[in-house]
């Protein structure tokens, strides 16, 4: 049983050996001071190597998946005037999105940030489940809010336009490395978890 484990093992050390050695080769002439950084966690890295988290997957048409959650990341250019139109409309809310996003029961964040001289903006969120089914939530339960928002954005057809879904996969960009700190708890789950934590307190209060 030993020398089948040993077997087993043996290739999985072979190509974690290899992979930091690519590593290192990769951060030969990389500034000193990420040399050194690579040689403080290579430990760790071996170890992460060896036995890796679970890895990003497809989150359907585009985006990234990590358990029950998905990213989209997308950069735009503006129209003339667009980004002062948007920025007045979020400043108008706050900067807080809630009263359109919290309709979409699956969406956990959204966020804009406007670059370039407000020449082009990045339009990022994580939501759960497939990428289709998002959209198609956006769609049917804020396509005014997004219409508000698009319009900024240099030949966007309309979130009802048939080439709506196309426009924005050709604008997207999928995540090459992301963190999530609990992949397999959706928005509902969240929300449930807060709603039992707060009646416990509350319990425990009348008690005390």
């Amino acid at each position: 049983m030993a020398n089948q484990t040993q077997a087993a093992t043996a290739p999985e050390h072979a190509m974690t050996v290899e992979k930091i050695e690519q590593l290192r080769e990769l951060f030969a002439d990389a500034p000193e001071l990420g040399r050194k950084a690579l040689d403080n966690v290579l430990g760790e890295l071996k170890s992460q190597v060896s036995e890796p988290p679970p890895p990003i997957e497809s989150a359907g048409r585009v985006g990234a998946r990590l358990g029950k959650r998905s990213e989209l990341t997308i950069i735009v250019p503006l129209v003339p005037g667009g980004a002062k139109r948007l920025k007045t409309f979020l400043r108008l809310l706050g900067g807080n999105l809630s009263p359109g996003a919290t309709k979409v029961g699956t969406l956990h964040d959204m966020r804009f940030v406007f670059f370039d001289n407000d020449t082009r903006m990045l339009f990022a969120t994580s939501f759960d489940g497939d990428w289709d089914v998002y959209i198609d939530d956006f769609i049917a339960l804020i396509p005014d809010y997004l219409d508000i928002i698009d319009s900024a954005w240099e030949g966007w057809p309309g979130i009802r336009a048939p080439g709506a879904k196309d426009y924005l996969v050709k604008h997207q960009i999928t995540a090459e490395g992301w963190f999530v700190a609990e992949p397999d708890l959706t928005l509902a789950d969240i929300q449930r978890q807060a709603r039992i934590g707060k009646a416990v307190d509350e319990f425990l209060d009348k008690i005390a």
